[in-house]
């Protein structure tokens, strides 16, 4: 076997703390090496026609690249290699950037370990077998999960590419977070008039199926052929019959229900429509508030129903859609701002959240767009805005920021003195971040214009006083002690996970970081991809996200469904586990192991044997090593292969 080494300087990144030549000199001692230099950018233009040449004049049967990390960069040199007219798995790389030069200053010492790696490497490869890569047909219609504006977005443009698509939402209608905003920032413009259209068109779109009050209950399959199973819940109403019209909520005697659209500050019926532009505009029962289901008297709402609509029988359903792709557009949740004793931890009723303050604003809000305090129903005149409430903070566990607090806090402050002329917002703020287009001058504008107070400072303590609250702060650029009495508080709170996040992960088998946002492929260069073939994130899942940030990342998880699509057929991965029927003893440990469902137990002359079904494997190698009697290989990560290595590292 004719091997080749290529080591990358990577320009400084590399070459900085490493000897690439020394490194490259050293490989030529190894079993079965040919040929090997350094090379400035082997990623490059250059640096892969180099590649390429030296494969032919030297006849080269195998390639190792020493450069950076193999999710950058694998895929590449193996396009490389096959353009050079070898298998593409005859390829090897080893990592000398992240896992040597970027991590120590001795050069002596990285050029050792770089050393080490390559040859690592050059070991592995020798035992390399060729592989194939099969193909399979794929199901072209597309699962959003999330109907926020990033889900909508993503539904429509799959839509118009003229892909089924089934979207799923678990509240009873689409819109997410930003149906309940009133204005939107910088431009200050109605929410409900940029998302309300936007949600009519998934309402009427032929190629979009949509399942409100659902939610997912199980992902089987694998990128092309995914199974999904959703639950359906109880309405406890016929949406085919229900005709939006209301009357089944005028009538409804149960008026003290909490209204969760309204974030808990008003009150509705157990029966109700969310909003007026619900979509779709269906009634659902509140079976926790309703009279008849909780203690079997009243049915009002059913001699109100003109349609005929309402049933109490009604159960959850479980449909099965089978999808091709699955885009994860769950959104996020609120910070549980009760967790600050210092704010009075949800004992006080004048201290609210943002979200709170936005159903105030809103003229669909239970206030009809007045700002009203919450205790005695008065207009405040001073108005106190805290900001990173739940962000930036490690002592709750959220050291991260939630990028969009201080912007909808300015526009709040602007759109209170709107409302009520003569009052005052001041603002507590740690920093200021708005690197958006047009997001600093419309802070400016909310100190400059409105009158809006900005204080650098966190605030220690609120304390009622009077019928008002008193806030003791700091001023940290001025260097002294805050103290401001206000009629109301307004608490930024941070954006974290989606409740249910990390259980959805597991079904849909993807990762997720410690904070329970969904992880993407690659942070550079596959944003919206995740580690799992054919599934996709869009919006505020994969961590805090404004509203512009959301559709954009909606709408390029669409055109990656669309370029997935592009193709009848799918070339399988054939890195994937197989078993040796002689040595399998039947004991189901690789498919308790299994996180991806691949393994199957199936009759073999009479015997139980495990059988890895190829297209749902992942090539993750839990089953290899749980093993106990080594039956099962990882195509591609042998034993032979790894132990290999091992003995290159460690030879005596």
């Amino acid at each position: 076997m004719n091997i080749g080494v290529f080591v990358c300087h990577c320009g400084s990144n590399i070459a900085g703390t490493v000897d690439t030549v020394a490194v490259a000199k050293a490989a030529l001692a190894y079993p079965e090496v040919v040929f090997a230099t350094d090379t400035m950018y082997a990623c490059s233009e250059p640096g892969q026609a180099g590649i390429i040449e030296a494969v032919q004049k030297y006849e080269l049967d195998g390639v190792v690249v020493a450069s950076c990390t193999p999710r950058m960069h694998e895929a590449t040199f193996r396009r490389t290699v096959e353009r050079a007219g070898l298998n593409r798995y005859m390829f090897e790389m080893a990592n000398i950037r992240e896992h040597v030069s970027w991590i120590g200053k001795d050069k002596d010492a990285n050029t050792n370990k770089a050393a080490e790696l390559v040859h690592i490497a050059v070991e592995k490869l020798r035992r390399n077998t060729e592989l194939t890569a099969g193909e399979f047909t794929i199901n072209k219609r597309v699962m959003v999960i999330g109907g926020g504006v990033a889900g909508i977005q993503a539904a429509l443009d799959c839509a118009d590419g003229g892909l089924e698509v089934v979207l799923v939402e678990r509240e009873p209608s689409i819109g997410g977070k930003m149906s309940k905003l009133d204005k939107t920032f910088p431009t200050v413009d109605c929410s409900s008039c940029i998302l309300g259209p936007r949600m009519v068109d998934i309402a009427q779109n032929p190629n979009i199926t949509l399942y409100t009050l659902s939610e997912v209950e199980s992902v089987d399959g694998f990128v092309g052929n995914f199974d999904v199973k959703v639950r359906r819940k109880a309405a406890y109403v016929d949406w085919t019959l229900c005709t939006g019209c209301g009357e089944c909520a005028a009538k409804c005697p149960s008026k003290k229900t909490p209204d969760r659209f309204n974030e808990f500050i008003g009150k509705t019926t157990a029966i109700n429509i969310p909003f007026p532009q619900a979509i779709p505009k269906k009634a659902s029962i509140n079976a926790a508030a309703c009279l008849m289901l909780t203690k079997g008297k009243c049915g009002a709402c059913v001699k109100a129903c003109p349609a005929g609509a309402i049933q109490f029988k009604q159960e959850d359903e479980i449909v099965t859609e089978q999808v091709g792709a699955v885009i994860v557009a769950t959104g996020y949740d609120l910070f549980d701002f009760t967790q600050y004793g210092e704010y009075g931890g949800g004992r006080y009723p004048d201290v609210i959240t943002s979200m709170q303050y936005e159903r105030l604003l809103s003229a669909s809000g239970p206030t009809e767009g007045h700002i009203k305090r919450p205790s005695d129903g008065k207009e405040p005149k001073d108005i106190v805005f805290i900001q990173c409430v739940g962000s930036r903070d490690k002592s709750i566990g959220r050291p991260y920021c939630s990028g969009f607090c201080c912007m909808y806090t300015a526009k709040q402050t602007i759109l209170t003195k709107d409302h009520l002329p003569e009052s005052q917002s001041y603002v507590f703020y740690m920093d200021i971040r708005s690197p958006g287009k047009g997001y600093d001058e419309f802070i400016r504008r909310a100190m400059e214009e409105y009158g809006a107070r900005y204080i650098r400072g966190r605030v220690s303590a609120i304390q009622p006083k009077n019928g008002r609250y008193l806030i003791k702060g700091v001023n940290t650029l001025m260097g002294d002690q805050v103290e401001i009495e206000a009629d109301l508080v307004v608490l930024a709170v941070g954006a974290e996970a989606a409740k249910g996040a990390p259980q959805l992960a597991e079904k849909l088998r993807i990762s997720y970081d410690t904070y329970g946002f969904y992880m993407e492929g690659h942070p550079k260069l596959k944003p919206v991809e995740t580690n799992t073939a054919g599934i996709y994130l869009a919006g505020s899942c994969q961590g805090p996200k404004d509203i512009p940030s959301s559709v954009a990342q909606g709408g390029a998880a669409a055109s990656k469904v669309l370029g997935l699509f592009s193709k009848d057929k799918l070339a399988s991965d054939p890195q994937v586990s197989s078993v040796s029927l002689q040595r399998c003893i039947g004991c189901a440990k690789c498919q308790s192991v299994c996180p991806f469902g691949a393994i199957e137990m199936t009759q073999f002359r009479g015997m139980t044997k495990a059988s890895v079904i190829a297209t749902v494997c992942q090539g993750c190698g839990n089953c290899t090593s749980a093993c106990p009697q080594g039956a099962i290989q990882l195509s591609h990560f042998t034993d032979n292969q790894i132990l290999a290595e091992v003995h290159a590292l460690c030879p005596y």
